[in-house]
């Protein structure tokens, strides 16, 4: 008698959504993107204070698409999206005390996904099943000559769409006939937030750091700036905070376009309104410059060339920007365009490999390469 295929629960906090899937091996039970607005997640023990709103829909959200035989507590693993940590190798962690702990503190940094942990460590208490970590946005591969900067007591950090970008790399690979670990990419995650990656066979050894100002703008942050001409606003007065809320929260296509939906933005350049064209223009010509940059990091003197470029995340979906960044890097590799993200997936795959053994579940703290 073929045995049932293990059931994952995946949850994966957002800074707009809380995304939740199950799944029975491979095969989706459901997902759901539960949208939350801005004013309810406002709190003012700030990430730490959406727990409970987010706690109650994700057990909404199984309620709704899982009777009571199939329930919340029959679940044999739970996955969370990982959260911002200390710097680690990519792979399967297991949610333990130390990170629940970091995470709870914003010892690394605040960021929504850092509740991924906790939900993930509450919701497999109900069922008895183990809790795990895929891919966390500090997943750290770079090779040291990436982490130089020309100011010696400022080092270069990963963080990223580490999930999404190697699940899209895994696709693309797979699509082309390639193992991912024997593959040449660049992949560009474009949603809420923009990051270029440099995938060398199967391991990151750059990318743009979104939450430290590198890269692109994106809906809401600026991206790359000048940093003297930062300095100069500081010295004019503006408060330090401030200045970094809005680099982080209201800059990019929100501070140009008074939103931060870039189907907003693109229908308003398909009625011939030329601000919102440029704009769209702006963001295909940062994103392909930082492409050609990652392929220029992914040169050796094996001569090796780009297998692909990877265009991946909800911004993809927009036809005109795809096409924008598509005619400016296509002569570097051939371009595929992946806008579904595949992170529930991801999450459940990375679960699936830790319960049969196929992936080696890490120990937060205990990390080796």
């Amino acid at each position: 008698m073929t045995s049932p295929a293990p059931r994952i629960l995946c949850i994966n906090p957002g800074s707009t959504s809380t995304k939740v899937a199950a799944f029975a091996g491979q095969t989706e039970l459901f997902s759901e993107d539960i949208s939350h607005d801005k004013a309810e997640l406002a709190s003012p023990e700030g990430v730490q204070g959406q727990l409970a709103l987010r706690r109650a829909a994700v057990a909404q959200a199984v309620a709704r698409h899982l009777d009571a035989a199939q329930g919340q507590a029959c679940f044999d693993a739970v996955a969370g999206r990982g959260g911002l940590l200390r710097p680690l190798p990519g792979g399967v962690y297991a949610v333990c005390r130390d990170m629940l702990g970091d995470l709870a503190q914003a010892r690394y940094g605040e960021h929504p996904c850092n509740l991924g942990a906790a939900l993930a460590s509450e919701f497999a208490a109900l069922s008895g099943c183990p809790a795990f970590v895929v891919d966390p946005p500090v997943t750290d591969e770079l090779r040291e000559v990436a982490r130089v900067t020309g100011l010696p007591r400022i080092r270069r950090r990963s963080v990223f769409h580490a999930l999404s970008q190697r699940s899209a790399a895994r696709r693309a690979a797979t699509d082309l006939g390639l193992r991912y670990e024997e593959s040449k990419l660049v992949v560009a995650h474009l949603g809420g937030g923009v990051s270029v990656g440099a995938h060398d066979r199967g391991r990151i050894v750059d990318v743009t750091n979104g939450v430290d100002g590198e890269g692109p703008m994106s809906a809401e942050r600026a991206g790359t700036l000048a940093s003297l001409s930062l300095l100069a606003l500081v010295e004019q007065g503006e408060d330090p905070a401030a200045l970094r809320r809005e680099l982080l929260t209201a800059s990019g296509l929100f501070a140009h376009a008074g939103t931060n939906d870039l189907r907003v933005i693109e229908a308003r350049a398909c009625a011939d309104d030329q601000e919102a064209e440029a704009l769209v223009q702006a963001l295909a010509y940062q994103v392909a410059k930082n492409v050609a940059a990652m392929a220029a990091a992914l040169h050796e003197d094996d001569g090796a060339a780009l297998d692909a470029v990877v265009l991946t995340g909800g911004m993809i979906k927009s036809a005109l920007l795809a096409a924008a960044i598509t005619r400016r890097v296509s002569w570097l590799a051939p371009v595929a365009l992946l806008p579904e993200v595949e992170e529930m997936r991801a999450l459940a795959a990375g679960a699936l490999a830790a319960l049969a053994g196929t992936e080696p579940v890490r120990r937060y703290g205990q990390e080796e390469e």
